[in-house]
């Protein structure tokens, strides 16, 4: 195994920041820090690693709430999401306020990402496939060796991200779930941002919204 995965629920929303690990050189990953950055950082110091640089699928509160913060903190770039999720991060402040969050700051990553970049940490490689639907700047970070993927709000066991958010189109998403995702194989587990992981070979048998029974009836 040369990925090891330890997801660390947080915000009220609870959403699943994942710390991503490198087996080989104990570097990490940060995947979505919405928030609880001392909660984060406690899981950090017990599993023993040094985080290289945190990653974000999309611009919502609840996956980068943290970000400007733990930025500070550890010294690390942040990388993603793709560039049209700069407006949603640019309001991160009010929104921080309307959810009741502690205050937030807005911040520009070091590298926004595009379908087909990389990213890497310790030995660690992932593709980037952009992904729009849920948020037009949303980005899937995947793990060929290991088939995991991290979807963020993109796919859910038995669901799929909200569409009626500003500048979502459901149509989009379901033409990326379909070309971005199904196209990896039905043997990839995934990580949702919310709820338990799945793969996406039983979404396309089960899911209602985006399961192969459904589409062939559209």
């Amino acid at each position: 195994m040369t990925l090891r995965v330890v997801i660390v629920p947080v915000t009220p929303f609870q959403q699943n920041c994942s710390l991503a690990i490198c087996a080989a050189t104990r570097q990490a990953a940060v995947i979505d820090p919405g928030g609880d950055i001392d909660a984060l950082l406690a899981q950090v110091e017990k599993q023993r690693v040094t985080v290289a640089k945190i990653l974000l699928t999309h611009g919502h509160i609840d996956h980068c709430g943290g970000t400007a913060e733990l930025r500070r903190r550890l010294g690390v770039p942040v990388e993603g999401p793709q560039v049209e999720d700069r407006f949603w991060i640019d309001q991160l402040p009010s929104q921080g306020r309307m959810f009741g969050f502690p205050p937030l700051e807005a911040f520009t990553p070091d590298r926004w990402l595009e379908g087909g970049d990389t990213v890497r940490f310790g030995a660690v490689e992932m593709a980037v496939r952009h992904c729009p639907g849920h948020t037009p700047g949303h980005v899937v970070f995947f793990h060929a060796g290991e088939r995991l993927a991290f979807v963020g709000d993109v796919l859910f066991q038995g669901s799929i991200g909200r569409t009626d958010f500003p500048r979502g189109d459901f149509d989009t998403l379901v033409r990326s779930i379909t070309t971005q995702l199904w196209t990896l194989g039905d043997e990839v587990t995934f990580i949702p941002g919310h709820g338990p992981v799945s793969t996406f070979g039983a979404e396309r048998r089960t899911n209602p919204f985006v399961g192969d029974a459904t589409l062939d009836r559209l």
